[in-house]
């Protein structure tokens, strides 16, 4: 079985993110074409410290991909909806939905967001929601590190989310000088976001440092591969991303993926005379809580 290396390790640069004061966004993706990310369209690392004196967000709407969020620290949303630290929620806009995330009072938060390309037959699939709760994810511990595997199979074990790009997404945490082997299907893109500590990772054993992003390079001729990562002196700290590429042309304006460049103002008309689905709407039939 092929193992992995690492081809480039980014430090990503926080910005002020779109709330304004209290919001750093760190993007990190930046500075990759979607030819080398595929299918990852985009990836931030949201931090809120936000006073609660004046609402920011709102209604705002997405279609053509699918959003993934991991909450690392805090409580995202209300009610039903509410998810805590640990927590995953994975929204499939598919044809258009609409997202309500207004916030009202003292929040401190942090979230990684995924945004995830669907396949071509897929894009303009019915919305669906899921939501899985720490508790119910899968976790596999060995010696005196543990893994979290929020979608996709590893280490033997499989998460109850459905995919539609096969996706592994991985929290796992190296106790110091631990080593594990991660097997990766050869054809999927991967990336590692260290958020805390270092490892060690891939066949050259490259050290990946608190908050850089790590990309592993690809692997032909295989159906399986393997990253084989181990904890730096203090241990580390990581989430994992591994997805099938789409190989597909798509096009991006604002909150909308399309599969063609003229879908654009068919968007912006269905969400702007309300004809697109809010989330808080859509049937219990197309949400899955676990």
């Amino acid at each position: 079985m092929p193992e992995r290396s690492v081809s480039q390790i980014i430090g990503p640069r926080p910005t002020r993110g779109f709330l304004g004061e209290g919001h750093v966004a760190i993007p990190l993706l930046e500075g990759r074409g979607l030819e080398q990310t595929d299918p990852f369209i985009l990836l931030m690392d949201d931090q809120l410290d936000l006073p609660g004196q004046v609402i920011v967000g709102g209604p705002h709407p997405h279609a053509g991909f699918e959003i993934i969020t991991i909450v690392l620290e805090g409580q995202a949303g209300e009610g039903s909806r509410a998810s805590s630290a640990g927590d995953l929620e994975w929204l499939t806009a598919g044809s258009g939905i609409v997202h309500t995330e207004e916030i009202k009072s003292r929040v401190k938060l942090r979230i990684l967001q995924l945004w995830l390309q669907l396949p071509n037959g897929k894009i303009w699939m019915e919305p669906q929601w899921q939501k899985l709760s720490l508790q119910n994810v899968p976790v596999i511990k060995q010696g005196r590190s543990a893994v979290r595997v929020y979608s996709g199979t590893a280490l033997g074990l499989t998460s109850p989310v459905i995919n539609q790009v096969p996706t592994i997404i991985l929290h796992v945490e190296l106790a110091p000088h631990d080593e594990m082997p991660i097997e990766i299907p050869a054809s999927y893109n991967g990336l590692i976001y260290m958020l805390e500590g270092s490892i060690n990772a891939g066949r050259d054993r490259m050290t990946i440092a608190h908050s850089q992003v790590a990309w592993l390079d690809p692997v032909t001729g295989s159906a399986d591969s393997k990253l084989v990562v181990s904890g730096g002196g203090s241990g580390g700290r990581f989430v994992l991303y591994a997805a099938e590429p789409q190989n597909a042309v798509i096009y991006s304006k604002g909150p909308f993926i399309s599969d063609g460049p003229d879908d654009f103002q068919h968007l912006y008309h269905r969400y702007n005379t309300d004809k697109m689905l809010p989330l808080k709407d859509l049937p219990e039939s197309r949400k899955f809580q676990r």
